[in-house]
């Protein structure tokens, strides 16, 4: 895989990102890819924050993978800094080949540069598969997610 780039996201990513985010049955039902403009404005606001990084992974000029990772500062923990992966996309051709584990790699590594102590994560519970590779990975399932649409 030394041919694999992973950078920061640029403005050019943006409609392969979204279409990788639209690429699965979750996804096909909340992603737009045929109006990028709510997407546009998104990465404007992460492009500004120094605490988020949405980064892609290109193969050959071509993007085929894609993650958010966010640094948020806090009390708990004796005022511990985590960060959370979120949004993390491989390309359906590239599935399975260890580009995912070179993702949430480079999430952990950069979360450690950045003086994190913990890493969290949520997956969708109808992704098993995800859950077993986020395990493989050291993740553990230590706590129940709740979400709440505004």
């Amino acid at each position: 895989m030394s041919d694999l780039q992973i950078r920061p996201a640029s403005p050019a990513d943006i409609p392969a990102i979204v279409a990788m985010l639209a690429d699965d049955p979750l996804g096909a039902r909340r992603e737009s890819p045929d109006d990028l403009t709510p997407y546009t404005a998104a990465f404007e606001r992460l492009a500004a924050d120094p605490n988020q990084y949405l980064i892609v992974a290109e193969r050959e000029g071509r993007v085929v993978g894609t993650l958010q990772l966010t640094v948020i500062p806090g009390l708990s923990r004796r005022g511990a800094t985590r960060s959370i992966i979120e949004a993390v996309r491989i390309h359906a051709d590239e599935r399975g080949g260890g580009l995912g584990t070179q993702l949430i790699e480079w999430a952990v590594d950069k979360s450690r540069r950045r003086n994190c102590q913990l890493v969290q994560l949520t997956s969708d519970a109808t992704r098993t598969d995800a859950h077993r590779f986020y395990e493989r990975l050291g993740f553990e399932a230590s706590h129940l997610g709740f979400k709440r649409a505004l």
